[in-house]
């Protein structure tokens, strides 16, 4: 303990930035629309299972409805998902203080660096499949089978959050069958046990989609058949530079090193610990690179393989890798520092077509004020749009305002329906959609003109203002969305 508590509190001190930051931040699209989630709980939604509407709604229980409270759970859990990631590595490579090492590393990654500021179904997934691999490294210590049944729970609480944890399935059943030590324990009731309690918190989410004609899993299910080779190449190479920007350079080639390491002990050698790691993130990286072959993957998407990876790469002896990891570290929180000051002050006049960040966060304050203003210099009574994202935004930004959301996915949700009919309104829509208003929502539609979401002098995003008149039966699903307070 004497010899961690620098590196706790350092620990501490990034919690405490993280927090800093997550306060002052502005909120993203996707982060007000998982608000909406949490004033409309449910046990599934169409983009994903409801964990993130749950830890928004806990977080906003505790610190309000403000930046700070949607997102006080990603910092708190980024921190104890270090601590059990660094005991999960001290298990499973003993001897070697791999704990450190591997928390390092994953502190640095800008994708664990950002995930623990902004909330996304990625950020509960993270910790839940950490606090699996914990599980599966105190079974493995031990051999006590109630390990497993804690394993299958958070399992369970990971595919909650996210579908990619299904992976954990075929990774931990392999990891039993493979190693010829562990096979005995498929006769035993410990990891059935463990199968059955993810089953169990998991059961809500599948009756939820067989209630609303499995709309999530068709929405999320249908890419798997996806096959065009011939933009393979295209997007293999967004996916390895993506990869390689989110971890950051250097901690994305011990990652490689690592898991090559791990596939080699592992599947050579049938080593436990070893093949436990290579499987946790060879299985993922297959499904990604499979993925690629029929279409696009987001950056975020592969998260779930770096816990394991970064275990694995505190398992290199060779003097390369060991020098590497001091610059690694210094160079991804450098780089997450910059994110940082970026997020909170918009501070760099990047361009906006290269600032990802300013094209998420940038403006929606301004972007809201302008909307009011031409809300009220029309006499329209209400503000509508047509995307979940800027309805959202509106509809915090706008608290003595009705703000509709006006698309198909709304009828899944339990939120009041506008009574509108014959009353006028603002519809807001990115130009980037295309001038083409779907009229079934609307018995009449007037351009009024465009504006812009700015961060500082330049333009982000530019949006069309539409005068519309309110159906009596509008032929699309329209929800009232809830104002923070």
């Amino acid at each position: 303990m004497r010899r961690a508590a620098p590196a706790l509190l350092a620990l501490l001190a990034l919690t405490l930035v993280r927090l800093a930051i997550a306060d002052l931040a502005p909120l993203a699209p996707d982060e007000a629309y998982y608000w909406v989630w949490s004033r409309a709980l449910a046990p599934g939604y169409l983009d994903a299972p409801p964990m993130v509407a749950l830890w928004v709604r806990a977080g906003t229980a505790l610190a309000g409805d403000g930046a700070l409270g949607i997102r006080l759970l990603g910092p708190l859990s980024g921190a104890l998902g270090s601590i059990l990631l660094w005991d999960a590595a001290e298990r499973l490579l003993p001897g070697r203080r791999a704990g450190l090492v591997a928390a390092a590393l994953l502190n640095a990654t800008l994708l664990f660096g950002v995930g623990t500021v902004v909330m996304t179904p990625d950020t509960p997934l993270l910790f839940f499949w950490v606090a699996c691999l914990w599980a599966l490294a105190r079974f493995l210590g031990s051999r006590e089978g109630g390990w497993l049944i804690v394993a299958g729970l958070f399992a369970g609480l990971a595919l909650d959050s996210k579908y990619t944890a299904i992976l954990l399935a075929p990774a931990i059943l392999l990891w039993l069958l493979l190693v010829p030590d562990l096979r005995r324990w498929l006769i035993r009731p410990a990891p059935w046990l463990g199968a059955l309690a993810a089953f169990a918190s998991f059961a809500p989410v599948i009756a939820w989609n067989a209630a609303h004609g499995w709309a999530s899993f068709v929405k999320q299910g249908g890419r798997i058949g996806d096959f065009r080779p011939t933009n393979a190449i295209r997007f293999l190479a967004e996916l390895a530079a993506g990869q390689a920007g989110l971890a950051t350079p250097l901690v994305f080639a011990l990652c490689v090193a690592g898991g090559v390491l791990a596939l080699r002990r592992g599947w050579g050698r049938r080593e436990p610990a070893w093949t436990l790691l290579a499987l946790l993130t060879c299985i993922p990286a297959f499904v990604f690179v499979q993925h690629a072959f029929g279409d696009r993957v987001q950056a975020n998407w592969p998260a779930v393989l770096y816990p394991s990876a970064v275990i694995a790469a505190a398992g290199l002896e060779r003097r390369l890798w060991l020098r590497l990891r001091a610059p690694a570290v210094a160079l991804g929180l450098a780089v997450t520092a910059l994110a940082y000051v970026q997020a909170a002050t918009f501070a760099f006049p990047v361009p906006a077509r290269l600032d990802p960040i300013a094209m998420r966060l940038a403006g929606w304050r301004g972007l809201a004020d302008q909307v009011d203003a031409a809300r009220r210099a029309s006499g329209a009574g209400f503000v509508a749009a047509d995307d979940y994202g800027p309805a959202a935004e509106l509809a915090r930004a706008l608290p003595g305002v009705p703000v509709i959301g006006v698309e198909p996915r709304w009828s899944l949700f339990v939120l009041p329906r506008p009574v509108f009919a014959g009353k006028s309104g603002i519809l807001v829509r990115s130009a980037r959609r295309g001038p083409d208003v779907d009229l079934r929502a609307w018995a009449s539609v007037r351009p009024l003109g465009e504006i812009e979401r700015r961060s500082g002098a330049l333009a982000v995003e530019r949006f069309r203002l539409y005068r519309v008149v309110g159906r009596g039966r509008p032929g699309v699903a329209q929800a009232v969305l809830p104002h923070p307070g």
